[in-house]
């Protein structure tokens, strides 16, 4: 448990971008020795551990500070360009185990020449909530229906249940005040894993920007949220807010945390029925680097 690489992941221009701690040898690793890395960093963390199976290359797990997760979007961009950093990876597609499901990584280089990470996400599923549930909802927030635009709240999934809520206008957006506790309690009775209000930032350039209420990671936003993103997409195209094609849909989150993050979504299609999507942002190295079990960082705002 000496060997921690803390990331950045969907970070905008440089930087914002989610914390992540990776363990890119987790093998031999207990429970509690993962839950303790995320507890002691105070971000979602990812462990890299063998396959179990031939067929996968590995197998990832996800642990914030209070459970384990099914699947980390933004874990798994930044554990696979990790690995490739660490020239631990034999081909450009990885098969990746997951508590959720397979996953494929599809690595590249950038211009830089870094690392580029794209993975795969199911085909969403968008159900629009019952009139008692979105009434749930706005309470939680408290919001009205002036706030939003006339668009219903929906729960979405690829991997986890997200709550879509279609705010009026980015300002109104980044002025929403959370309550864990009242956010915990809602998402428990509607189904979800965390509240997702998101706005029209450029329509026309499928630029979106959204913000994560999570409903029992441990603290009361994410900067980034690569699950939640790709959800979304699938409620923008149901919405009509997207055309239905392959371009690049960008959603931009963490504005009212400091931490401006960004998340590329690519819609897939087969005679013209979508089947899928793949998810990517930049990573970089956190400003202290490698870490190697320290355990001081906090980020503030995020844990």
């Amino acid at each position: 448990m000496d060997d921690i690489r803390l990331v950045n992941v969907f970070t905008h221009q440089g930087q914002g971008g989610n914390p992540c701690p990776i363990a890119i040898d987790a093998a031999g690793w207990g429970e509690e020795d993962m839950q303790a890395v995320a507890r002691r960093f105070g971000h979602e963390s990812g462990f890299v551990l063998p396959a179990a199976s031939a067929d996968f290359d590995y197998m990832f797990r996800f642990w914030v500070p209070r459970h384990e997760m099914e699947m980390c979007g933004h874990a798994t961009i930044g554990a696979l360009w990790c690995l490739a950093r660490a020239g631990r990876l034999a081909a450009d597609q990885v098969r990746i185990a997951t508590r959720s499901g397979p996953v494929t990584g599809y690595v590249g280089l950038d211009p830089s020449g870094q690392p580029s990470i794209e993975i795969s996400q199911p085909v969403g599923k968008v159900v629009d909530l019952t009139p008692a549930e979105e009434a749930d909802v706005l309470s939680t927030l408290k919001l009205t229906q002036n706030d939003l635009l006339d668009l219903p709240i929906q729960n979405a999934v690829t991997s986890r249940v997200k709550t879509l809520i279609p705010m009026k206008n980015p300002e109104r957006l980044n002025a929403l005040v959370s309550d864990m506790a009242r956010t915990e309690a809602c998402c428990e009775r509607i189904g979800s894993t965390g509240l997702y209000p998101y706005a029209i930032g450029d329509q026309a350039g499928r630029r979106f920007e959204a913000r994560q209420f999570p409903k029992s990671s441990g603290y009361p936003e994410d900067a980034a949220t690569g699950i939640a993103a790709a959800a979304l997409a699938f409620g923008l195209l149901q919405n009509g807010l997207v055309s239905q094609d392959s371009r690049r849909i960008t959603i931009l989150q963490g504005r009212a945390m400091g931490s401006l993050s960004e998340i590329g979504v690519r819609l897939g299609f087969a005679d013209d029925r979508p089947v899928g999507c793949l998810l990517g942002g930049a990573v970089s190295l956190a400003e202290q680097g490698d870490r190697h079990g320290t355990g001081d960082h906090l980020a503030e705002g995020t844990a």
